[in-house]
Order: C-alpha cells, then structure tokens, then sequence
C-alpha cells in the first residue's frame, strides 16, 4: 500500500513493516512536493512521525521545523541562513510551521537567524502569518515571542481573521491578553462581521467578553 495513504490512514503497523522492508521509504514526499515526515505531522499521526523519524530520514528546514528537531535545524540554517526565509513546496515558511506545531525553540532559532515575523504564506487558501499559525495552535508563548519580534498583531489573513479573532475563538486568554497589550484591535470584524468577542461567545467562551468588549 502507499506509504502517504498508510500516514493518512495512521496505520502503525503497517508503517513500521514498510519501513522494515525499505527504511529509504521514509524520505519520500508526495506529488505535492511534501515530505512523509510533513504528511504525518499535517495529519496529526505522532505516533507515524515517530516510526518515521526513527528511520532516520534526511530532514530539510520545513521537517525540521515541523518536528521541533532544533539541533537539525541548527547545522541547516549554519549552512544557509537564506532557508529562515525559504519557502516550502506548500507555501509556508519554516517559522509558520513551528509556530503552529508549538516549537518554540525553533522559532526562536528561526528569528535569530532573520526569518521573517510577518511573512505571509503563498498559500491561497490561508494566507496566514506566523503570529496567525501560533494563535490557531493555541501556542501563547509562541504568541508573546513573534510579538516581541514584530509580528503586526492586526494581520488578516483569508476571510478577515486577525490573530486576536484565532485566540478568542479558541478560550485562550494569554494570547488575547499578550494581543491586545501589543495593540490587536479588537473591533476589527472578518468578511463574515464577526468580531473577537462575537467569536468567543459563539464558541462559549464568556469569560472573555469583557476583556474584549
């Protein structure tokens, strides 16, 4: 069966026999360019990407990245600090995929090397900032670090959505606060003319309501 059906699928077993047969299976990427370390953590496999990364696969910036591998991500940026900036085959930038997964010491790497705080994925269904990739992930710290490095905290991204709308929707309230103290603007409306606090009620999230009203 295919390696990238398999990872979707989050068949283990199947994974680790494939690999058992021809280990160099783990660095394949799709017809999208992407990688099958990348494919599994997309798809929320953990439990894949572990079997995957266990066969040792060469990892570039994006799976890096993707997978918090500092030390990897160290020798490639010392090597070429043009890739804080590269982008992948899907669009995003290195710096957007650890903000997202959660890695912070990664993206802190990243910013030291000159990856861009504000860098816009060339990805026509998201259009995402790193600082959009954080708040979605819920990551505060993530957050609280591309603010302090720039990040614009009323950045839109497809349909609207500014930071502050990611983080209120989702109950997290260090990120609404670390947004508004940087100056998110809270009456910013989506294309659907919703704001933070319509966000936030809507997803149950009251608490909030004053802090963004």
């Amino acid at each position: 069966m295919d390696l990238f059906a398999l990872i979707e699928a989050g068949d283990d077993d199947a994974v680790r026999e494939l690999l058992e047969r021809r280990p160099e299976a783990a660095e394949e990427r799709d017809e999208d360019g992407i990688s099958a370390i990348r494919r599994a953590v997309y798809a929320g496999q953990e439990e894949v990407a572990t079997i995957l990364l266990d066969a040792n696969p060469a990892l570039d910036v994006f799976d890096a990245a993707a997978v918090g591998r500092t030390w990897g991500l160290e020798a490639l940026l010392a090597g070429d600090r043009e890739l804080a900036q590269a982008r992948s085959s899907d669009g995003f930038t290195a710096l957007h995929l650890s903000a997202y997964f959660g890695h912070e010491d990664a993206a802190a790497l990243l910013l030291e090397h000159g990856a861009d705080a504000n860098a816009v994925a060339r990805n026509a269904e998201l259009e995402v900032a790193p600082l959009h990739s954080a708040a979605a992930g819920r990551h505060s710290k993530l957050v609280a670090l591309l603010l302090e490095h720039g990040a614009d905290p009323n950045a839109r991204q497809r349909g609207g959505y500014t930071p502050l709308h990611a983080a209120a929707q989702n109950g997290d309230r260090e990120s609404v606060e670390a947004l508004i103290e940087c100056g998110a603007d809270k009456s910013v409306r989506n294309d659907e003319g919703k704001t933070a606090v319509d966000l936030a009620a809507t997803a149950g999230h009251d608490e909030l309501g004053e802090l963004l009203a």
